[in-house]
């Protein structure tokens, strides 16, 4: 396993664990106004590691890694790119995302999340961004199996929840533009730079939208424990694991690092099962081995061949 793999990995922890934490968050907080906060809370922080990196590779001899700082300078196609970026993949990503996960089941949203990766492999080899391999294909194609497995045969869609389905479709359209859509800059710009800047971006109207329901909370009524996981969402599930995504895309192409969401639901099916007792069955299980029998074909053979971004 290669570095880039084992940070992946611990990007796919993050997130699987991070699922109950808010779960159970949102008995004393909105979902909106929750994550109005940790999008705040986290551009933060961005902001200022930006700075921070700014500052040391400025110093004589020092030495930073590509991934924190890179001394590119910023051109109009840049800017642009960072407007449209931090609108679709921070501001409509997180708001549809959050809002049908509460209008829908959970079977019903990871079901459709699932197939993320295939959304980011078609668009990117139709867009020639990257070169999909006949292992990639076939991985993706027993990932979802396994997807089906783990949360499908209980998913129906439409009725009461097609609101909420709808929703989480449009998410994973703003997710799979917003990896496919930064790849330009990535190649120009580091990933903390692009995450954060285009976070901070999209924070400023999604904390408008929500303003209203911000206002509604009792704040005083929430408790020590909900602020400790708001805290840590959005430093371990915003900071750390958004940078990690960002890094793979850089390292390992788009297609590749969608791939390891697939990992997701199953992490968060476990942690389920061992801190808030949801059931486990048989089919969930042999869902899990598919799934990552999926992710290890998309590693193997040769690498892809990337299409030089200018082209």
């Amino acid at each position: 396993m290669r570095r880039i793999d084992a940070l992946l990995v611990l990007m796919v922890l993050i997130w699987g664990v991070n699922y109950s934490v808010i779960k159970r968050a949102f008995a004393e907080i909105p979902p909106q106004p929750f994550n109005a906060i940790r999008i705040t809370l986290a551009s933060a922080v961005f902001l200022l590691a930006i700075r921070f990196a700014r500052e040391r590779a400025g110093r004589p001899r020092a030495t930073i890694s590509s991934a924190f700082h890179t001394p590119t300078l910023m051109n109009t196609r840049d800017f642009w790119d960072l407007i449209w970026l931090g609108l679709v993949g921070h501001c409509a990503y997180q708001y549809c995302f959050v809002g049908g996960v509460a209008l829908t089941s959970v079977s019903n949203a990871a079901l459709i999340i699932g197939a993320t990766p295939v959304a980011v492999a078609v668009v990117s080899a139709l867009l020639g961004r990257e070169r999909i391999a006949l292992f990639h294909w076939l991985g993706a194609a027993v990932s979802v199996a396994g997807i089906y497995f783990v949360v499908g045969r209980g998913a129906e869609f439409g009725g009461q929840t097609l609101r909420g389905d709808l929703l989480v479709i449009v998410s994973v359209a703003c997710w799979a533009a917003y990896t496919l859509g930064a790849g330009r800059l990535i190649s120009r710009h580091s990933p903390l730079f692009v995450t954060g800047t285009t976070m901070a971006i999209g924070g400023v109207p999604y904390v408008a939208m929500t303003l209203p329901q911000f206002l509604t909370v009792d704040w005083s009524a929430v408790s020590a424990w909900t602020w400790l996981s708001l805290v840590l969402s959005a430093l371990l599930a915003l900071n750390v694991a958004y940078l990690i995504w960002y890094m793979g895309v850089q390292k390992i192409g788009a297609a590749r690092t969608s791939m390891y969401s697939n990992l997701v639901p199953i992490t968060a099916m476990v942690v389920a099962a061992l801190w808030l007792g949801e059931p486990l069955g048989r089919d969930k299980i042999l869902g899990a081995v598919a799934v990552l029998s999926g992710v290890a074909l998309t590693r193997l053979g040769r690498k892809p061949s990337p299409v030089p971004i200018e082209e």
